[in-house]
């Protein structure tokens, strides 16, 4: 049976969530009433050096790991905690390479390998049959490249970018493999930010992507995963962010004076500020429990478009502090033990708020603004 790969916007998605390992009150230890930074640092700091037991069946995803790593680290301004030169190498060490420029074409992505289990020999003859990357890997390797202060000209953006084009469906979506994978706006938004990043938008039809996310807006205004879905909190991020990355939607939408725009901006906030549930927490969908995770993948739409300024930023950030660990990181709903996945988002969500002590955060990225820390 073949392994799913997963990916940094897999959002909990076909995850149930509902009260299983939901703790008691009387279970719950108070949470600190503060950020608590040198924790955090700590945590991540142990998961650079020795990744927990429990993560072993996510070894197929160990750059995507490593990127929550890295990238929080640096959100955390606490970069000066890695080797940066080795990190750039061990990631490099990942990407996949056609044998010739013909292969280009074979309908394979030579992008970057999520783990060494990807990465399968060459057969008798010298052919890599299953030598492909994986877009979601491909968006970890960058950033994590991009943080590290690596200088991306020096890679092989050719063959990613000529090979990202064979991903591209008709409908403008794309696979994050060469066969045999979903499709739906996790991918687009991984197609735009790798050509974002390297500057370079010959790897994507763009006109396409930007008929197919605007045909995954809903009724309600939010943004399904694929058209006809309901709205979610990741897809509706995919979505916007996307879009912001391709240049079809301005920064800060809302301070504009021109009021049209190729999405329906009244609904889309609408339905974003009615995401914050009473506890202050942010949901993914409708009647669902608040999840740190989405602190982010809803706080970041509302930055692009300019609303971010009307949450409760009390409420929120008093909620994040329920789900913030005596251990470091971030849980999934109060009172839970923390994950790399939810301590990541936590950290982002804490940027977005303007904690003191964190680098700001790029929305459309989802990682620390170089531009505004002076990298680039």
């Amino acid at each position: 049976m073949a392994t799913r790969q997963w990916n940094p916007l897999d959002f909990d998605i076909g995850e149930e969530e509902d009260e299983e390992g939901t703790p008691s009150p009387s279970s719950i230890s108070p949470p600190l009433p503060y950020f608590d930074r040198d924790r955090h640092v700590a945590f991540l700091e142990m998961m650079y050096n020795l990744m927990p037991h429990y993560y072993q069946s996510q070894e197929i995803n160990r750059l995507t790991l490593a990127f929550f790593t890295i990238s929080g680290l640096h959100l955390l301004r606490a970069l000066d905690r890695v080797d940066k030169d080795r990190v750039a190498d061990w990631v490099l060490s990942f990407q996949a390479h056609p044998r010739s420029r013909a292969e280009l074409k074979n309908g394979q992505f030579y992008g970057f390998h999520g783990s060494r289990t990807s990465q399968f020999p060459p057969d008798e003859n010298g052919v890599s049959a299953h030598n492909a990357g994986h877009l979601a890997s491909t968006y970890c390797a960058l950033a994590m490249l991009k943080t590290v202060g690596f200088n991306l000209w020096t890679i092989d953006k050719e063959s990613i970018l000529i090979s990202l084009r064979n991903l591209q469906q008709p409908d403008g979506s794309f696979m994050p493999v060469g066969v045999g994978a979903e499709t739906d706006l996790r991918f687009v938004y991984c197609a735009a930010a790798i050509c974002f990043m390297l500057d370079d938008w010959s790897g994507m039809d763009r006109e396409k992507a930007k008929e197919y996310i605007l045909k995954c807006q809903s009724y309600d205004g939010g943004f399904g995963l694929m058209p006809g879905l309901e709205s979610h909190g990741g897809g509706t991020y995919c979505a916007v962010a996307s879009l912001r990355l391709m240049g079809y939607i301005e920064d800060d939408l809302l301070s504009k004076t021109v009021t049209s725009s190729i999405i329906n901006v009244p609904l889309l906030l609408d339905w974003c500020m009615q995401r914050q549930a009473i506890d202050g927490g942010f949901q993914g969908r409708a009647n669902k429990p608040s999840d740190t995770c989405y602190a982010f993948w809803i706080g970041a739409v509302l930055r692009i478009l300019g609303g971010y300024k009307f949450i409760d930023k009390i409420a929120l950030h008093r909620f994040l502090l329920t789900c913030q660990s005596e251990f470091g990181g971030f849980s999934k709903y109060p009172g839970n033990l923390p994950d790399i996945y939810h301590a990541y988002y936590g950290y982002t969500a804490f940027s977005l708020l303007e904690e003191p002590g964190l680098n700001p955060l790029c929305a459309e990225l989802g990682m620390t603004d170089l531009t505004a820390i002076g990298i680039i």
